[in-house]
């Protein structure tokens, strides 16, 4: 804080030095900007039309996307079939409430889809849900 003298008065000014905070808030600024791109998750896959009924605590749960071609990620991070019940078991061992929706293209086989419900299944995943696109409203 910087105080100043009036000259006519005697009386002192307080100050305050905004300086350093306007830096501090541009440098946060900067890094929310850069960093906000790369929250989204998941893959951008064709999801099929389905109901409207929701999954409880979809936004918090961990998304396996499968594309049209067979491929399985876990949110933008590309996973062998063989890895991926490891992978999740390891999440759950950090979070045993953990749930899971699985994101598959509507050109993915299906035979893939309930594969990896399968190992979810074995692997002991109580909340297991398939995300699909909210029907056109008419």
């Amino acid at each position: 804080m910087i105080v100043r003298k009036y000259r006519k008065h005697g009386h002192l000014k307080p100050e305050i030095n905004l300086t350093s905070m306007i830096d501090v808030m541009s440098i946060l600024m900067s890094v929310f900007m850069v960093t906000a791109p790369m929250l989204t998750t998941g893959m951008s896959i064709d999801l099929p039309k389905g109901g409207k009924t929701a999954i409880e605590g979809a936004e918090k749960a961990v998304d396996i996307s499968i594309d049209k071609n067979g491929n399985i990620y876990i949110g933008k991070e590309k996973v062998l079939l063989k890895n991926l019940k490891n992978k999740l078991l390891f999440m759950l061992k950090q979070n045993p409430k953990l749930s899971i929706v699985i994101s598959g293209d509507t050109k993915a086989q299906y035979g893939k889809i309930i594969e990896v419900m399968g190992d979810l299944k074995s692997a002991g995943f109580k909340k297991v849900g398939l995300k699909t696109q909210p029907p056109l409203k008419k």
